[in-house]
């Protein structure tokens, strides 16, 4: 019976051991395996934070257009004879555009010239040789090619978005990468019942020879300017717990070794195209984390590959 106990004794000391020696080897794999993940180093793109103005604006297009432009109209009715000018010429006040013979059969008359009311450049010649005209009939117009405007129709949605005097944009495809400036000078008091879309008119603020009346305008019509802004690319903001956050390099933890990350709560101003702008948490000159900031927690160690500035 003695034995039988002692037996029983040596038995369960030896499990006892056995599963502490196999608790303390979990414990230390653990603890590898802990150490290693507080180890881990994450690659990261960077951008330095600077102030900025952003622009938010609407988009719209227009035909650009003389600021005055005057139509010609004929003194009789009949057939273009003969025409002096081409389109696109310069013209001065009382020459000669064109004439009109104005005889008809038993009836010979002489040829009655039309002559330009205004000096300026010709935009428009519709009629060819031939062509019967009438006093009534707008036959040509002449335009101040100097100074140039853009009418724009604006959607209702839009309206109180609009006012005179605002900044504003303008591209054309004929010069890709190139933009000129304008200004809206004037604004329909009422709007297109049929359309449902207000006018504005646009005069370019800057006089150039590139462009040229009847040219298609994108116009890019600044409605809020904002100045020393801190603005971000919008990829660089991470949602966590329905909250907006960025990561920024921990200054007073990173070392010329390794850098740490910190978590910020910010507040998001507007956005305009990609760029965000943060009216909280952050100040000019933060670096932030703007690839590869998914995967990091607050604390975590990151190796940047590369940091923009946004100056």
């Amino acid at each position: 019976m003695k034995k039988n106990r002692s037996l029983n004794t040596i038995i369960t000391a030896s499990v006892i051991l056995m599963l502490c020696c196999i608790a303390a080897s979990c414990s230390k794999k653990d603890a590898a395996a802990g150490a290693e993940k507080n180890d881990a180093v994450y690659a990261v793109n960077a951008y330095k934070t600077s102030a900025d103005n952003l622009d938010s604006y609407l988009e719209f297009g227009g035909d650009v257009d003389s600021v005055s432009a005057v139509d010609v109209l004929p003194d009789v009715s009949g057939k273009i004879s003969s025409i002096k000018v081409s389109i696109g010429e310069l013209v001065s006040k009382d020459e000669v555009i064109c004439y009109v013979d104005a005889s008809r059969p038993g009836y010979i008359y002489s040829e009655s010239p039309v002559k330009a009311p205004i000096a300026g450049r010709l935009t428009s010649f519709a009629p060819t040789v031939g062509t019967m005209v009438a006093p009534s009939m707008s036959i040509a117009k002449i335009s101040n090619t100097d100074d140039l405007e853009i009418k724009v129709n604006v959607p209702e949605r839009f309206i109180s978005r609009i006012s005179k005097n605002q900044n504003a944009v303008l591209t054309f495809d004929s010069y890709p990468g190139e933009e000129f400036k304008a200004k809206v000078f004037e604004v329909s008091p009422v709007l297109d019942t049929t359309s449902r879309t207000m006018q504005i008119k646009l005069r370019i603020t800057e006089k150039n020879s590139l462009i040229k009346v009847g040219m298609y305008a994108r116009v890019r019509l600044i409605t809020q300017s904002i100045s020393n802004a801190i603005v971000v690319p919008d990829s660089s903001i991470i949602t966590r717990d329905g909250k907006p956050y960025i990561f920024i390099i921990d200054s007073e933890k990173s070392t010329e070794e390794k850098s740490f990350v910190k978590l910020v709560s910010i507040k998001k101003g507007i956005t305009v195209d990609d760029k965000t702008e943060i009216t909280e948490g952050l100040k000019a000159g933060d670096v932030i984390i703007v690839k590869g900031q998914t995967l990091l927690n607050d604390g975590a160690a990151v190796n940047v590959i590369s940091t923009a500035n946004g100056d």
